[in-house]
């Protein structure tokens, strides 16, 4: 299961709305077959398994990250494609909480014959998979707060330089983690002053993630969608219609890059999951300007905490990541 969940990691940011699903059959101790969502959401990781195991899938073991589909789409179910392979045993991660599925895929292999193990490794299959869960239990994505600043916080000089805090090692792990969400969010300042690219460069990634602006005043131009550059949507209004907007539009995994009021909003309005940050051994003073907007909390015990989940140097810079511990799918 640990490997189908690593190989199921890699569809993130490219199969959205789906889920990022890890499928491997395993017969006589060998592994016979592999796969993982293909970009675009298909063809599914239970059937790329299948599709390389052959005749070998029969009377094999098949350890999937979710439950098998159980409903007609473009393809039949994965349930129904593991049955007529013969497959002996399916291992389950999660539960699809899906309505078109929720247990119907467990049930039509149960009624075939077939052993169903449920709830194997299933902590790390719901962080894996925390941006399709969040989408269907929450109607919104999961949100990743990005923030690289200086030492003592800041994110650009008094006049504005910005470029680079980081070095470059660093500003290549952020292309890293953009290829891994489905969406990057910006406010329409962070547009109008940087004309940023918002895109994933060095990675060869299949499908470039849509980019998010927020603002209700006219966007500078930007690069149209298609080849390096996603969809381009500029959004406005109170954050709980924007983020069921995006859910509605299928986005799984949000990636905020700022500026401060966005990431304040976000912050105050208790949407943020998961924080990174880059701190470089550089200081700004005072006068520089911050990387967080006004939140006015009156109390510290109001402000939000985040338990540090991972930190490492890249180059010279420090990286960190912090999880919200009461987010619940």
């Amino acid at each position: 299961m640990n490997h189908a969940l690593r190989l199921g990691r890699r569809g993130l940011g490219n199969v959205w709305p789906n889920p990022a699903v890890g499928c491997v059959l395993v017969r006589d101790g060998i592994v016979v077959g592999r796969g993982w969502t293909q970009p675009g959401g298909r063809p599914h990781a239970e059937r790329v398994a299948l599709a390389q195991a052959g005749d070998l899938a029969r009377g094999a073991t098949a350890y999937v990250t979710l439950e098998p589909c159980a409903h007609h789409g473009k393809t039949s179910p994965c349930a129904e494609a593991l049955v007529k392979a013969g497959v002996r045993r399916v291992v389950s991660a999660l539960t699809d909480p899906d309505p078109r599925v929720a247990g119907r895929g467990h049930e039509i292999l149960r009624v075939a014959g077939i052993e169903v193990t449920q709830g194997v490794c299933a902590a790390a299959a719901r962080r894996a998979q925390a941006g399709f869960l969040s989408r269907l239990t929450r109607k919104r994505p999961f949100v990743t707060l990005k923030l690289a600043t200086s030492f003592d916080g800041r994110i650009a000089t008094a006049s504005g330089e910005s470029r680079w805090i980081t070095d470059e090692p660093a500003r290549r792990h952020v292309h890293g983690l953009r290829a891994r969400h489905d969406a990057i969010m910006v406010g329409g300042g962070t547009a109008r002053a940087d004309h940023p690219s918002l895109n994933v460069r060095g990675f060869g990634v299949p499908r470039q993630p849509a980019r998010v602006i927020v603002s209700n005043r006219a966007l500078p131009d930007l690069p149209a969608e298609g080849g390096d550059h996603g969809p381009l949507w500029q959004v406005s209004g109170a954050f709980d219609d924007i983020m069921a907007d995006l859910a509605q539009r299928g986005v799984t995994r949000l990636f905020c890059e700022g500026g401060g009021e966005i990431a304040a909003g976000l912050l105050q309005g208790g949407w943020v999951d998961e924080l990174v940050g880059y701190t470089a051994g550089v200081v700004l003073g005072a006068d520089g300007r911050p990387g967080m907007g006004h939140l006015a909390y009156d109390a510290l015990g109001n402000a939000p905490r985040f338990e540090l989940v991972e930190t490492r140097r890249i180059g010279p810079d420090l990286f960190h990541r912090w999880a919200r511990p009461d987010a619940e799918f």
